[in-house]
């Protein structure tokens, strides 16, 4: 009798993917991947030691598929932004993946090569190496969280769109204006949490990197003071 059939890494972390898109890491589970690919859990930890490690190494194919084709272009803010943004479009395609990325990170191939342009454009900045690391946290922490809530809002369905704008316009427009002044008064502008996300990212992103060069300043300026020092 022919024994079962041997998938390889790249079919398991593609069947997973699959898989992914129309659940979340909670109900996702290596018993539910090996029936789908017919076959028993044991054979698939063979090459992933626990669910956690499947899952980073899925959320880390999207890393590497948004790197892809990536040639550095353009000043220190310019490079982040357009890694950010690719980053952006990638896991919009896979909504999932993206709060998987941010609960579990990742270590593989995709990870080290976002880390690599994001690092290499802070040194590009004049930034002091010291402060490279810190810097580079916060903004991975940044995008981490606006990419996963983004992801979060694009997977509800229609019919949960329409619930949550009901209670937004019951809230928002039916505030009590002697106990909620100012919600009542801003109420006709005010936007549901889901408007405005592509604009939203990009102008958080840009605030945070023009604060970023509001910082280089003074630590170039402390750098020549020094250097002077040095020269007399």
């Amino acid at each position: 009798m022919a024994g079962r059939r041997r998938w390889s890494t790249e079919e398991i972390l593609d069947t997973a993917a699959e898989l992914l898109r129309t659940s979340d890491a909670e109900s996702f589970s290596v018993r539910k991947l090996a029936a789908t690919l017919g076959t028993d859990s044991s054979s698939l930890y063979r090459h992933f030691r626990n669910k956690t490690e499947l899952l980073r190494a899925v959320a880390d194919r999207v890393l590497a598929a948004s790197m892809d084709g990536y040639h550095p272009e353009g000043d220190w803010k310019q490079r982040i932004t357009a890694t950010a943004l690719r980053l952006r479009e990638a896991f919009g395609q896979q909504p999932q993946l993206a709060m998987i990325w941010g609960r579990y990170a990742s270590g593989g191939t995709g990870s080290r090569l976002v880390m690599e342009e994001i690092l290499q454009s802070l040194r590009a900045s004049g930034l002091p190496d010291q402060e490279i690391p810190a810097r580079y946290h916060r903004i991975v922490i940044l995008l981490a969280a606006l990419i996963a809530s983004e992801a979060g809002v694009s997977t509800i369905t229609a019919e949960e769109n329409e619930q949550g704008m009901e209670l937004f316009r019951v809230a928002v427009l039916g505030a009590d204006p002697e106990r909620f002044p100012a919600l009542a008064h801003y109420a006709r502008d005010i936007r549901p949490l889901g408007a405005d996300r592509r604009d939203a990212f990009e102008e958080i992103l840009a605030a945070h990197l023009a604060h970023i060069e509001a910082a280089i300043r003074p630590s170039q300026a402390a750098s020549r003071r020094s250097s002077d020092r040095w020269a007399t």
